[in-house]
């Protein structure tokens, strides 16, 4: 009994890949005739549709990595940063006229909060009064502009609202606990998300927002529903426009993203403390502003994925949700993996499209697929697909 104990300790790893293995050719072998069962068309349109939804997923994935590589936290407030977003959008979007309180304001705080991240006596120093008064003045002119440039003045608010909330919640939140247990900081996300779950809905009910940024599309000369494959199968394939622009628009974003941190010096700085924070301090490397710039980025990631998300189906409660969903992609790829979040989120996204089709009218999709594949795939590769394996040397 000993030696078969001993001999499972020291098989262990191998004898899990094996059950896995197995587990996955079951699952192939109890799949593959439901999808042979499924018209050709079918299997494309899901296809396609779980490629447009996966990008969107990819975006959230991005922000949630970008906070987990600059400071090993788990950010479980990214959902509802991603809606505070877009209602931000929707707010400078849908009014008459805005308030030069909201106009002043926003830009103002967003300012004082950037240029203070070292300590407030950068305040006392005259060109950066005067940096922020000609900032504040311009960023309050474009807020404040009327009928026409409805979607500039939304683009500009939501931009700096999330730069906002990503340092706000940086300064005020995560900063204090630095040298205190990862655990507290996980924890403090956690408080942050139902603080702002509690904000949204007193500024902003619990009703359902459409955000109808993608209505106008026709007039750019894009039709509503690109239609193909007439010749080849026996329906035509639909691409619809509020999720093909999402889709484009998210790829853009994590590209603009993925230059800016590999050939900036702030994306080289963002990456050397990622690496570690004491070394890079120690070579001059200003960690605090590092730190709360990777916050912000994030939280500007998570308001252009609410954005996006909002206009393809509509402003609620249930957008958050969608950060639950990208954990999984998150995980899949590797916690601190750029391109593995964007292969997570299309795989997720695939994923999701694919279990509605075989499984209709259950929950199979949304519940149980992401989580299914995520399993599998941490019981080969514990790191996830694209993670690093770290070694400590003690």
């Amino acid at each position: 009994m000993a030696a078969l104990t001993q001999t499972f300790r020291e098989n262990r790893r191998y004898l899990t890949i094996a059950v896995a293995i197995i587990v996955v050719a079951a699952l192939a072998l109890w799949l593959l005739p439901l999808i042979g069962a499924q018209r050709p068309y079918r299997l494309v349109q899901s296809t396609i549709t779980g490629l447009l939804v996966g990008g969107v997923y990819s975006l959230i994935a991005l922000g949630i990595v970008i906070i987990n590589k600059a400071s090993g936290v788990f950010n479980f407030a990214h959902g509802w940063m991603m809606l505070l977003g877009g209602l931000l959008f929707f707010s400078f979007f849908s009014a008459n006229t805005i308030s030069p309180v909201a106009a002043i304001g926003l830009p103002l705080v967003t300012g004082i909060m950037v240029m203070t991240t070292n300590g407030w006596s950068s305040l006392r120093e005259p060109r950066n009064l005067i940096l922020l008064a000609v900032g504040t003045a311009i960023f309050a002119v474009v807020l404040s502009l009327g009928d026409g440039w409805d979607l500039i003045r939304a683009i500009v608010a939501a931009s700096i609202g999330g730069v906002l909330i990503g340092l706000t919640v940086e300064r005020f939140n995560i900063r204090p606990l630095i040298g205190q247990p990862l655990f507290a900081m996980v924890l403090m996300t956690l408080a942050v998300s139902e603080l702002l779950h509690g904000i949204t809905q007193l500024l902003w009910g619990s009703v359902e927002l459409p955000l109808q940024i993608f209505a106008g599309v026709t007039e750019l000369g894009i039709p509503q529903q690109i239609r193909f494959g007439e010749d080849i199968f026996e329906r035509p394939i639909n691409i619809r426009a509020d999720l093909l622009i999402p889709f484009i628009l998210a790829l853009l974003a994590f590209g603009v993203f993925v230059l800016f941190f590999r050939f900036t010096s702030v994306g080289l700085s963002m990456r050397a403390i990622a690496e570690n924070q004491k070394l890079g301090q120690s070579v001059g490397l200003r960690v605090r502003t590092v730190l709360a710039i990777a916050w912000a980025i994030a939280a500007l990631l998570g308001a252009v994925a609410g954005v996006l998300q909002g206009g393809a189906t509509s402003l609620s409660l249930n957008l958050p949700l969608l950060a639950l969903r990208a954990f999984p992609a998150v995980l899949l790829g590797g916690l601190e993996s750029i391109p593995g979040a964007l292969v997570g989120g299309l795989v997720i996204g695939l994923a999701q499209e694919l279990s509605n089709l075989l499984f209709p009218g259950s929950q199979a999709g949304t519940e149980l697929a992401p989580y299914l594949i995520l399993m599998v795939v941490l019981v080969i590769r514990p790191d996830g697909l694209f993670g690093e394996k770290r070694i400590e040397r003690i």
